[in-house]
């Protein structure tokens, strides 16, 4: 630890005799330059005010809401103060609205005289509506998607409950992003798949840790014509409905009235920090600025917007400007749609040779332990000092994978742009991701500042390579 420290001292000491010097005393990417953009970051509050902003003050921010216009205006007004150049870039979105959400299970054997139970469920993004008195139907509890289609003719005018735990312990080992991707998979296309088979409406287990009786929200692949009603239930209720499923029938009195509105208009915001010789380049570093409406969205994805906002903020305090565009982008729409990200591929497909390379942090604020990035196996060695640089704050690990985007930056690392993320400790990210739970409070200030590291590290690095990063295979 002790050496850590010295090495990063030194070359915060170099760092300040080269400044003394003038900016140009040094090459952009050398050990003292990073050194002095690190410990900047490492230094400020900025970024977590801004969250505080977002979360404190405008709170949930779902796609078509006064939260999600509220948003877009302030992170604007955020990035203009700084000096950037903004510009808003129109996007139509969904506005889906959520209603009166609740349950309760009125027969199931064994059940004494008079007594029925509540059920805590919440709805899932593109639901469609019970009547307003509700329906009342069979419970039909299943684990899988050949259980279900082995039922039959029983699915039909049923609700059916998809029962399938998250896997926490995937989670805790470093796989979270694994484990959610089996749970998303039953939310996204179960609901979908009962409705082809004739159910009433379909309930799935919540996606997620933590099991406090909490629902995970979350979107859904119904489509109009098959717009059946469909919730999270917590896990409790999940278990308790698969046990009482097997003493005998079970019935469920089940009311959600969300809507389903036309599409709204909204905006990604694009804020540049402009480049020196190679300004017709970009590196993008972005989070998304939609949230879903039961909570502020602190982890998913303010911590990401807020990071990326403090790469433009530390720049400024170091008076640095790279060779190449640095270009921060709050999605808009990842949530239920990433349409945020379809426009801006539209809008730039045919200049995807300028784009260098793509940065985006959506798997919450939890401890960076360096980053992940698409590049090929022979550009790895060149990233020996973001390393280095990052070291000091134990976030020195650079993982090379095939595919490394996020939602909104996947259209463009498709059309082959080296993509990039931070490696983070995302063992609890689950437990409050698409809750109530996911607020201010739960996020670390002194993660939050070694996140602002690595992206500006990262971006800035990026923004001055002097090797060709090269074009990455198009994944499938």
């Amino acid at each position: 630890m002790k050496s850590v420290f010295k090495h990063s001292l030194s070359l915060t000491v170099l760092a300040s005799s080269l400044l003394s010097l003038g900016a140009s005393a040094a090459p952009a990417n050398d050990p003292a330059t990073l050194a002095q953009i690190r410990d900047s970051a490492m230094k400020s509050d900025w970024a977590y005010e801004r969250l505080a902003d977002l979360t404190d003050l405008v709170g949930p921010r779902l796609s078509g809401s006064a939260g999600a216009a509220a948003a877009v205006e302030q992170v604007a007004e955020a990035m203009r103060k700084l000096g950037a150049k903004v510009t808003l870039q129109p996007v139509k979105v969904p506005h889906w609205v959520r209603g009166e959400e609740k349950a309760e299970l009125v027969d199931y054997t064994g059940r004494p005289n008079g007594v029925s139970q509540k059920v805590v469920l919440t709805a899932l993004g593109g639901s469609g509506a019970t009547p307003a008195a509700g329906l009342t139907a069979p419970v039909i509890v299943v684990h899988s998607f050949d259980e279900l289609k082995a039922k039959g003719a029983q699915v039909k005018g049923s609700i059916v409950l998809f029962d399938v735990a998250f896997d926490q312990e995937m989670a805790d080992r470093g796989l979270a992003g694994p484990a959610y991707g089996q749970g998303s998979r039953i939310r996204t296309q179960g609901p979908k798949l009962a409705a082809e088979l004739g159910a009433a409406a379909a309930l799935v287990r919540s996606v997620g840790g933590a099991n406090y009786r909490i629902a995970h929200t979350g979107a859904t692949g119904l489509v109009d014509g098959a717009r059946i009603p469909a919730a999270a239930v917590t896990a409790e209720d999940a278990m308790l409905m698969s046990r009482l499923s097997a003493r005998g029938p079970l019935k469920m009195h089940l009311t959600l009235t969300p809507q389903t509105l036309p599409d709204a208009d909204s905006f990604n915001v694009i804020a540049d920090w402009p480049g020196t010789d190679k300004a017709d380049e970009v590196v993008i570093v972005s989070g998304h600025l939609d949230s879903w409406d039961l909570a502020t969205g602190a982890h998913d994805d303010g911590t990401g917007v807020a990071g990326a906002m403090g790469v433009i903020d530390t720049l400024k305090k170091l008076d640095l400007h790279p060779r190449r565009t640095i270009r921060v982008i709050a999605w808009m729409n990842e949530e239920n749609g990433t349409r945020g990200g379809r426009a801006y591929f539209e809008a730039n497909k045919d200049k995807l040779d300028k784009h260098f390379a793509a940065i985006e942090s959506d798997e919450g604020g939890g401890r960076p332990f360096g980053f992940i990035g698409s590049v090929t196996p022979s550009m790895v060695k060149y990233f020996a000092p973001l390393k280095a640089a990052l070291e000091p704050i134990g976030a020195g690990v650079f993982e090379r994978h095939d595919a490394a985007a996020g939602a909104d930056i996947g259209p463009l690392e498709r059309g082959g742009v080296p993509s990039f993320q931070p490696l983070v400790d995302a063992s609890f990210y689950f437990s409050y991701h698409h809750t109530p739970a996911d607020t201010l409070d739960k996020v670390s200030t002194l993660e939050l500042k070694r996140h602002v590291a690595v992206m500006t590290s990262l971006s800035w690095f990026l923004a001055n390579m002097d090797e060709n990063i090269g074009r990455v295979a198009k994944p499938e």
